[in-house]
């Protein structure tokens, strides 16, 4: 949107905005960063594209905020609301600001992707030609992310208007048509073979030169390292206020606190790198990027301000963040539960559900079951390596954020997981018990 475009007020649900806007800046976390540690200047170009739409929907919900306040007492229950529409708007405003660091070239090694760690996997644009063998069909049809491992992780489509529609996080239902422009995620391997298909037009992906700065490596690590923690951070936010959960929003505010430790020490690498090479200025995106990362931290943690300061958040934001193509959902270990004394990786339920556990809050432990978390542990050594496990030192009540596949789990544990809808209800079936217990 140009920023002289008129916007005007249109009757809207304010639930249907703010989901909206929640997952347009889910979206935007991760094709931003995607398009600086890949070097896409295509990435980059549709995150100011969603940028601009993200700047209607906050106008909209703001419209919408206001036609529903009806009285002071509407107004200090609404107030809340309007805070977590300004954090979305802050989180796609870095998001911006990450994108241009390529686009304007602030200033950023050439290196980057040399210096990914192999695991990191590939975002990637791709437009759908007249004749792609895609057009026509849904996605459960091709069948993509089971063949090549490639998953469609957004859709742009043009509309009669002339104003695209992004369907984020689409379906098995989701039907692919001429003129869309997807954006994948995968690894080169795949990328390369969808990519051919939908475009016709052969897979490049970016040279990788020699690292010229000493230590980049590290410095990208800490790049990765900081948008997870803020994507996550993010993630939690909005699971602090659907369940209404201070202990969430508690460890929302440790993941704010960690970052702004994160971004003092990467600014100070910075510095201290620059005196090493040729042009100085080369290293001026990572500044940015550092500082954005910051910035995204920060809004997730307006997002929790309201639960942390014990005050109720307006129902109209828990079923956005019910009703957002991508769930969060909770529920309890069972003790029949296939998840009991078992870990993440045993189970293998990202695999098996398509949800990501984000927490996990310890329930009641049994006697003697740190005798067996203790053996578990020795006999696995993913849960050794893994530092947000630390089954033998949890205590009743603790929350374990990113929890990892050697993490065990005990009969009583809360999960928080975060994924589709589908996914969502063979996940609460593994875990084989409703909601029972409070989080808080």
């Amino acid at each position: 949107m140009h920023r002289d475009e008129p916007v005007e007020y249109e009757p809207t649900s304010v639930k249907a905005v703010l989901a909206e806007m929640k997952d347009t800046a889910e979206l935007l976390i991760d094709l931003s960063y995607s398009a600086v540690l890949h070097g896409s200047p295509d990435l980059a170009a549709e995150v100011l594209a969603l940028e601009s739409r993200m700047d209607v929907l906050q106008l909209q919900a703001r419209m919408s905020v206001m036609m529903a306040a009806r009285s002071p007492e509407d107004v200090e229950d609404l107030a809340p609301v309007l805070g977590v529409v300004g954090a979305a708007e802050k989180i796609s405003d870095a998001a911006g600001d990450i994108a241009k660091v390529v686009l304007e070239e602030v200033g950023l090694p050439d290196a980057m992707r040399a210096a990914l760690p192999e695991a990191v996997e590939t975002l990637v644009r791709v437009p759908v030609a007249d004749d792609s063998p895609y057009v026509g069909r849904t996605l459960a049809g091709i069948n993509m992310e089971t063949e090549t491992g490639v998953r469609v992780i957004a859709v742009r489509r043009e509309q009669a208007t002339g104003k695209a529609r992004w369907i984020t996080n689409p379906d098995r239902e989701t039907e692919l048509r001429a003129g869309d422009a997807l954006i994948l995620r995968g690894f080169d391997e795949g990328l390369s073979e969808v990519y051919e298909a939908a475009s016709g037009e052969a897979y490049e992906p970016p040279a990788s030169p020699e690292p010229a700065v000493a230590d980049l490596e590290r410095a990208v690590d800490s790049i990765v390292l900081m948008k997870n923690m803020s994507e996550l951070a993010v993630d939690l936010a909005y699971g602090a206020v659907l369940f209404d959960s201070r202990g969430v929003a508690e460890e929302v505010a440790e993941l704010e606190a960690e970052v702004d430790a994160l971004q003092s020490r990467f600014e100070a690498w910075t510095l201290r790198a620059a005196a090493g090479v040729d042009d100085p200025v080369s290293l001026r995106g990572l500044v940015h990027l550092a500082s954005a990362t910051e910035v995204i931290s920060d809004a997730a943690l307006e997002i929790s301000e309201g639960v942390l300061r014990g005050l109720e958040a307006h129902p109209v934001v828990a079923e956005a963040v019910e009703e957002s193509d991508e769930v969060i959902v909770r529920t309890v270990v069972a003790p029949e539960s296939g998840l009991a004394g078992a870990t993440l990786g045993d189970r293998e339920v990202k695999t098996e559900t398509g949800m990501r556990v984000i927490a996990v809050r310890r329930g009641r432990r049994e006697e003697g079951d740190g005798r067996a978390d203790e053996e578990g542990a020795r006999d696995d050594p993913a849960a050794a390596e893994d530092g947000n496990d630390g089954e033998t030192q949890d205590e009743d009540g603790e929350w374990i954020v990113s929890p990892g596949a050697g993490t065990r789990l005990r009969v009583g544990d809360v999960l928080i997981a975060k994924g589709t809808r589908a996914g969502a209800e063979r996940f609460t079936a593994l875990a084989g018990s409703p909601e029972e217990f409070d989080t808080n």
